[in-house]
């Protein structure tokens, strides 16, 4: 039941530098199968277990004791969708109105309307503003491949679904079949870090300066938050996930910043000279367009370490592509595989946004392990992940017909602490990893976006 976590595990963890054989510390327990043509609890234990092996070496090399790892593959799985249960309020919906799978005049297309410029992108290219029916004709009379282009041309975000072995073939599935899993390079030493690491607590005042949004980096960023870093998260005025924010801001500080303003750039580049970790999904070269592109963060803050992602890879023809994970799924053939195999009349991604969550929990880890790596040699390091490549990882280690479909949550699950949060009081999900004697806890409920001041915590 647990080989094949065990198998992505060392295929995580050597893809960020470690030992592949540190896998077999990790203990899986428990069945929790999501039920799906893919191995999603397998991934989901896999990325859990990586981020836990990354904090315990950490506290293995600053102190030299003795750690023990345990994942629970049902929890694990739970956390892959969500972790927060609203006690008398109730979380806004995920999606857009008309956000969704159309068929199209020769196959399926998929829309990602959340965000208002995205939306507003498509209803120009299909002349539609009437709500999904009108959508539904006007995507009836495109080609999905013309269509794919035209929203994308216009600014926004659009996947025709293409099989598997479609994308093996495209120019961009080539491309990410030469990516490896994670990219890593080390950079120029910095000052002397000033952590102390504590073994409870040994993210204990890192800071971590986050520019992520929906939904691998905000899901990293909790991550380490869970082990006491300080965690700013910076969004631009007016941005908001509804959504999602309850269940991926536990344990930060949000603020706002408009990088586009020369007095906020000012403050963002205090923010980041003194940032110990930063993670990023800006499309490439977003960042150097406002004037902190990697040569830049590395004179701004020498030792960063600096982590970053995107959707469709970091080579190829749609490298500075906008995508999202339900995207990605449609591109590579994930949709299409699962409703090819469940004989199903639409597209059938995966049960939860496993490329995200996933990515997030990689993230995480490599960002420990570059904080191990800083004490160790002193230098920072550069690390780039995309969402296409982890679908390449699940692809590529096949279907799970042996777990049972995921059990139903019980009260046993949820912590038996009140998260007060900003809208209202909750319950969270027993964390799905134990490291030993450094359990992972958040100073801070859920809070809503824009809700700090862009300053660290112990400044």
């Amino acid at each position: 039941m647990t080989t094949l976590s065990r198998t992505l595990t060392r295929l995580a963890w050597s893809a960020i530098g470690g030992d592949p054989s540190s896998a077999d510390e990790v203990v899986f327990t428990g069945p929790g199968g999501l039920k799906s043509v893919f191995a999603v609890t397998d991934l989901a234990s896999a990325a859990v277990a990586t981020a836990a092996l990354s904090v315990a070496e950490l506290i293995r090399s600053a102190h030299g004791q003795s750690i023990l790892i345990g994942v629970d593959r049902r929890l694990s799985s739970m956390w892959f969708g969500l972790s927060i249960r609203p006690l008398g309020w109730s979380l806004p919906a995920l999606w857009d109105p008309i956000a969704g799978d159309y068929r199209a005049r020769d196959g399926w297309i998929r829309l990602h309307t959340n965000a208002p410029h995205h939306r507003a992108a498509a209803e120009r290219v299909l002349g539609a503003q009437g709500g999904k029916e009108a959508v539904a004709r006007a995507v009836a009379s495109w080609s999905k491949t013309e269509l794919e282009s035209a929203v994308v041309e216009e600014g926004g975000c659009a996947a025709e679904m293409r099989s598997i072995d479609e994308w093996a073939q495209h120019p961009q599935g080539l491309a990410i079949a030469n990516e490896p899993l994670i990219h890593v390079a080390p950079t120029t030493p910095g000052p002397t870090p000033r952590w102390t690491v504590p073994a409870n607590r040994p993210l204990e005042g890192l800071r971590v300066l986050d520019l992520t949004r929906v939904l691998a980096g905000p899901v990293a960023s909790r991550f380490l938050a869970g082990y006491g870093a300080d965690v700013l998260r910076i969004d631009p005025p007016g941005w908001d996930e509804p959504g999602v924010v309850p269940e991926v801001t536990l344990g930060k500080r949000c603020a706002r910043l408009d990088l586009r303003n020369a007095a906020d750039q000012v403050v963002f580049e205090a923010l980041l000279s003194t940032a110990d970790v930063l993670l990023h999904g800006y499309r490439p070269s977003a960042l150097g367009a406002l004037g902190f592109g990697a040569a830049q963060r590395r004179k701004l803050s020498p030792g960063l370490i600096d982590v970053c992602l995107d959707a469709y890879g970091w080579l190829g023809p749609w490298a500075m592509r906008r995508g999202f994970d339900s995207l990605v799924q449609m591109s590579t053939g994930i949709a299409d595989c699962g409703m090819r195999r469940l004989q199903a009349e639409k597209p059938t991604p995966l049960p939860v946004q496993a490329l995200d969550h996933a990515t997030g929990y990689l993230m995480a880890a490599a960002a420990i392990r570059g904080i191990t790596g800083r004490l160790r040699r002193g230098g920072g390091c550069e690390v780039r992940f995309s969402l296409a490549r982890t679908a390449k990882l699940l692809i590529d280690h096949g279907s799970n017909h042996q777990d049972p479909p995921l059990l139903a949550e019980t009260q046993a699950d949820h912590s038996p602490a009140i998260e007060a949060t900003d809208w209202g009081q909750a319950q969270r999900l027993a964390p799905p990893a134990l490291v030993s004697g450094a359990p992972i806890g958040w100073y801070h409920p859920a809070r809503n976006l824009g809700s700090a001041v862009p300053r660290w915590q112990d400044g």
